[in-house]
């Protein structure tokens, strides 16, 4: 693998410990997928927010990184465990809290700046067309490199923040045109809706593993491509797509070869079957990935004269801060049923503490929430799971 003279002394130590030590696992992952050398990047997402997934040595790692290391491009932070604000709200104890706010704490230390969202290509990180990137969010990533045209492989977050610091990462996989080619043909027949669309997500990343999948015969908005993107990744591991006549690389690209799979309503019962398996919830959350503005008007619109019947079960709506200081007014009819928290999501947070049973209208939450978070799921559109306690 060649590397420049510069990149040799950062990797000698000429900028010190920390970016040496970034540079070493850039190499060393370069080598493992065959890049031929590094590609500078413009930004980062790093994920790696939570102190429940990263832990103590998360932590201690962190700390020790943050002494000598700040990032050389623009890095955002994914969700937290907690709303740094309102976390007693979410029955956080004083012990998470406390590890939590250090995290963000070594983050900011670095220069990550903190707005602390899956959806940072709708605030502050916002790549262009052809930009080499280094993404760790599964749904993010595989939005930018669809819908904007970017070009980031599924770093993780170790990875992630190593190609932050040093302003590069190896340059294979989806940084290649020959690796952004799509392998499957899904001729869809769906709804309109946001819930049909994680569905449709939920379908084809069963089917279609790491595969890049083409899609016909939809429309879908940036509600519906960003949760699109989360489902294909979390049921899957799809890290870019194409939806002919909306992503920006779809028209390059001949798929007259390819094989072709239709997707119609049995397919997405079968996909919403599978993701369910509780018949009552505890905890209802929206906003995996965080919801925009556009999601959390179209919700307050639908609650506006409504009342909540059901005092045991709680609702959460997850947002990032922006688009929670965007829309005060419906902010406000959410907060009459459940707290608008922002910069966390059920996923990363530590909710098996206080619950068993959760309800979701996101296809990727319906995935993890069994895993991560020890819960039985009901997996259902926003107006049903809501009528569950109005």
């Amino acid at each position: 693998m060649y590397l420049t003279r510069d990149e040799e002394d950062i990797l000698g130590g000429s900028k010190g410990e920390s970016a040496q030590k970034a540079m070493e696992l850039i190499v060393a992952l370069g080598k493992v997928y065959g890049a031929d050398g590094l590609v500078d990047i413009t930004s980062a997402h790093l994920s790696g927010a939570s102190y429940k997934t990263i832990g103590d040595g998360g932590l201690k790692y962190l700390e020790d990184v943050s002494k000598d290391a700040k990032v050389a491009v623009k890095a955002t932070l994914n969700p937290l465990g907690m709303d740094r604000d309102r976390w007693r709200e979410m029955k956080i104890s004083d012990h998470f809290a406390q590890k939590q706010l250090r995290i963000i704490e070594f983050y900011g230390k670095m220069g990550v700046r903190t707005t602390c969202s899956c959806t940072p290509y709708l605030i502050d990180n916002i790549p262009s067309f052809g930009d080499h990137v280094a993404w760790a969010e599964s749904s993010a990533l595989s939005f930018v490199n669809s819908y904007i045209g970017a070009r980031t492989n599924r770093e993780g977050g170790p990875g992630a923040l190593a190609a932050a610091i040093i302003g590069k990462t190896a340059n294979y996989g989806l940084h290649s045109d020959e690796n952004r080619r799509p392998t499957m043909v899904i001729d869809a027949d769906i709804g309109s809706t946001l819930f049909d669309h994680s569905l449709l997500g939920q379908a084809v990343g069963r089917i279609i593993g790491g595969g890049i999948p083409y899609y016909r015969n939809i429309r879908p908005d940036i509600e519906s491509l960003k949760s699109m993107s989360a489902a294909m990744a979390a049921a899957g591991s799809v890290a870019m797509f194409h939806v002919e006549g909306i992503t920006p690389e779809a028209s390059l690209h001949d798929i007259k070869d390819l094989e072709r799979v239709h997707i119609g309503k049995k397919e997405l019962e079968d996909a919403r079957l599978s993701l369910n398996t509780a018949d009552d919830v505890q905890l209802i959350a929206f906003g995996c990935p965080h919801l925009t503005v556009r999601e959390i008007t179209e919700m307050a619109a639908f609650l506006k004269d409504k009342k909540k019947r059901r005092e045991d079960v709680d609702i959460w709506f997850c947002t990032s801060s922006d688009a929670r200081n965007k829309c005060p007014d419906q902010v406000r009819i959410l907060e009459r049923f459940g707290p608008v928290l922002a910069d966390t999501c059920m996923v990363v947070a530590p909710i098996e503490a206080n619950y068993q049973r959760t309800g979701t209208n996101s296809a990727k939450a319906g995935n993890y929430l069994p895993t991560l978070c020890s819960q039985k799921v009901i997996c259902s559109d926003f107006s049903k799971l809501m009528e569950m306690v109005l």
